[in-house]
């Protein structure tokens, strides 16, 4: 009789772990069609946008331009993908392109659309409020809020080895320069604390922003004490996407092209 009810206490764990298993992986399966189905999504918005706007200003030129390469390396990373962390990457790749696409309609004088879902990479770092026109070694740069004739470039926002650059429009894209190496970096850095600088009262990117990085009080710091001390788990995952995929710079609401 005791080996009876071994036997069925036996079955009993065996059947509820083979269904415990079971439902995780349905879980799981579930989760995963969820990602896949929102990064596609996303995807699919971008296509349609980088297919249907058109203008021949540099400012929508170059924002077209970006939001296509994302866009073929967000096609890139789905083909790829086979965990939720890589489709959610996918996704963000997606919506950074339509940040372009948004800026390239703003360049047009359109309608931008409704908002994005923030880009985890651009978390905390704010957007440009104002101008700024600085000097660094002889070369002149400029930022804006608004696309101009000599603020061509649009940047979604991020941080450069740590250090927060906010959305905007800038007259090079040096932050793609110091993406890389040696003097890249050290340039880079130079820009960043030259429009940057805490010394001045108004950051020019958001009271809320700035004072979330300690930029509020600027009269107490000088501009070389900017640099690594701000990290950011958000962009340690997301700034990634190359190397994981082999592309892009590297959830939220829902519109289509008509809403654009």
């Amino acid at each position: 009789m005791e080996l009876l009810l071994v036997a069925i206490l036996v079955v009993l764990l065996v059947g509820g772990l083979v269904w415990w298993r079971r439902e995780q992986a349905a879980r799981e399966a579930r989760s995963l069609a969820d990602v896949r189905a929102d990064a596609q999504r996303w995807y699919e918005r971008l296509g349609g946008q980088v297919m249907n706007l058109h203008g021949d200003a540099p400012a929508v030129r170059q924002a077209l331009v970006d939001a296509a390469e994302r866009y073929n390396a967000a096609g890139s990373q789905l083909e790829q993908a086979r965990t939720v962390h890589q489709y959610r990457l996918a996704r963000e790749t997606a919506l950074e392109g339509l940040a372009y696409a948004r800026a390239a309609r703003v360049a047009l004088g359109l309608d931008p659309g409704p908002e994005l879902p923030p880009l985890a990479a651009a978390q905390g770092t704010g957007e440009l409020t104002r101008e700024r026109q600085v000097q660094v070694q002889g070369q002149t740069f400029k930022a804006g809020p608004q696309p101009g004739r000599d603020t061509p470039y649009y940047y979604p926002g991020g941080r450069l080895q740590g250090r927060p650059v906010p959305a905007g429009w800038y007259s090079t894209p040096w932050w793609k320069t110091a993406l890389g190496a040696g003097a890249g970096v050290i340039g880079g850095m130079l820009i960043a604390d030259a429009l940057f600088s805490p010394a001045f009262a108004d950051p020019g990117y958001g009271s809320e922003a700035g004072y979330q990085e300690g930029f509020g009080d600027g009269a107490d710091q000088g501009a070389g004490d900017q640099g690594g001390d701000v990290g950011g788990d958000q962009a340690a995952d997301f700034g990634g996407t190359a190397g994981d995929f082999g592309g892009g710079d590297f959830g939220g609401g829902d519109f289509g092209g008509g809403d654009w």
